[in-house]
């Protein structure tokens, strides 16, 4: 099923953006609502540490724990979204997430119930992760589909850039706990409001256009009837494969170099409050980059847009070396790894559409999201073990750079994608 205009033929990117931006808008939402945890979680580090006694490491290891507990759900979870839709599921999640999120206020100083709360959080957050919001997009864009992706992907940069200041005041004015609540209750709120008024992809377009049927008439399935491989034909695929271990790759460098970006920069001679406004400055490269290649990736070659958009941060990694950086080239490596950072999942979201289509579209990104849960989980532990054996970052850095080109070519060198446009027998060669 490829958006039309009720005539078989398929929209222009105007005419998609003329019915679906007001998802669009709803996903940007949802999407900063599933960055709350992470995003804020820096912020929280240390009172909640100051309060209980803990490490530093025991309280931000819940990170980890939701990571890989997220990594483990998310394929059952994108059948899910493929059989009943993003509505039905990302509704009721949004509730429950924000009770999990208040939740985390009743905290008493047992690492068993902090595990625990994270653990829960994990579970019932699945439902408003990337999956949810990246499968209603694509399956209602296709002539824009990059740049739909790319707006919606940037409602994680937008929270990025704002939950610290917020997450602060709230925890000095109100205490640690009432910061939990109002951050739930608040931007939780808002997110069911926008949801519940402007999500409707295509299984809800689906749903429409059955309920209005006349009497009598056979009515279909609520799932569209859309083109794509199987999943055996899925699991067969080389390119498939191949977007996966780039990701993987890619997720697990940019990670751990962002975790631990700002020891990197104190180690190259800046200070930590100009390593923090180069930080803020890699966020704002961040948006950037999903914007501009939204744009590239619905004009160019999909292939190489990806490929290059990853080889080149290389130069990130490169310029990050002792005795190549200098402070220009300092900034310039933070400029490129926040442009190409806010790319990854956006790159990996519309490829995986493209050679997957969108048949089974949730099931398949939910593999992919899977991949992209490992990667965020392990990179951090490589940095910081790599810094552990030899004393600084330059071992992580020199794999940087080489990771970085060897995810680019695996992109640079997929066949093409097929034409979903065509009938399915003649794109069965691409399985």
């Amino acid at each position: 099923m490829i958006p039309d205009n009720g005539t078989g033929v398929p929209l222009t990117a105007k005419q998609e953006w003329k019915q679906g931006w007001t998802l669009v808008m709803a996903t940007f939402v949802g999407f900063s609502f599933l960055s709350i945890m992470t995003g804020s979680l820096s912020m929280f580090i240390e009172p909640v540490g100051n309060e209980f006694g803990w490490s530093r490491t025991l309280t931000s290891s819940g990170f980890t724990i939701a990571s890989v507990i997220t990594a483990l759900l998310s394929p059952p979870f994108g059948m899910a979204v493929d059989r009943w839709g993003s509505r039905r599921i990302a509704l009721p999640g949004i509730i429950l997430t924000i009770c999990c999120i208040c939740a985390f206020s009743t905290a008493s100083g047992s690492p068993v119930q902090w595990f625990a709360l994270w653990i829960v959080y994990a579970i019932i957050s699945i439902t408003v992760k990337t999956t949810v919001w990246t499968a209603a997009v694509a399956g209602m864009f296709t002539a824009s589909q990059g740049l739909a992706l790319g707006i919606t992907l940037c409602g994680t940069a937008a929270a990025q850039a704002i939950l610290p200041p917020i997450a602060n005041w709230l925890i000095d004015d109100f205490g640690w706990r009432m910061a939990y609540v109002w951050l739930g209750l608040g931007w939780g709120g808002v997110t069911f409001v926008v949801c519940l008024f402007f999500l409707f992809d295509a299984h809800d377009k689906r749903r429409k256009v059955a309920r209005a049927a006349p009497a009598g008439t056979a009515k279909k399935a609520d799932r569209p009837d859309f083109p794509g491989l199987t999943i055996p034909e899925a699991w067969r695929s080389l390119a498939l494969w191949r977007i996966a271990i780039s990701t993987l790759l890619m997720m697990a460098l940019t990670l751990g170099l962002t975790i631990h970006q700002i020891p990197i920069l104190t180690e190259a001679g800046v200070s930590r409050t100009n390593a923090a406004l180069l930080a803020s400055l890699a966020g704002v490269a961040g948006i950037a980059g999903k914007l501009i290649t939204g744009v590239l990736l619905d004009r160019y070659n999909a292939n190489w847009i990806g490929g290059l958009t990853l080889a080149a941060t290389a130069f990130a990694f490169g310029l990050l070396i002792d005795g190549v950086h200098s402070p220009a080239l300092i900034v310039f490596a933070m400029v490129v790894n926040g442009y190409t950072q806010g790319t990854k999942l956006q790159i990996n979201g519309y490829l995986t559409a493209r050679f997957a289509g969108m048949k089974n579209f949730g099931t398949i990104y939910g593999f992919m999201n899977a991949v992209i849960a490992f990667g965020s989980a392990m990179g951090p532990l490589i940095a910081g073990f790599a810094y552990d054996q030899r004393g600084d970052y330059g071992l992580f850095l020199i794999a940087g750079v080489i990771g970085s080109i060897i995810c680019g070519l695996l992109l640079l060198t997929l066949p093409a994608y097929p034409n979903w446009d065509r009938k399915q027998s003649d794109v069965e060669a691409f399985a």
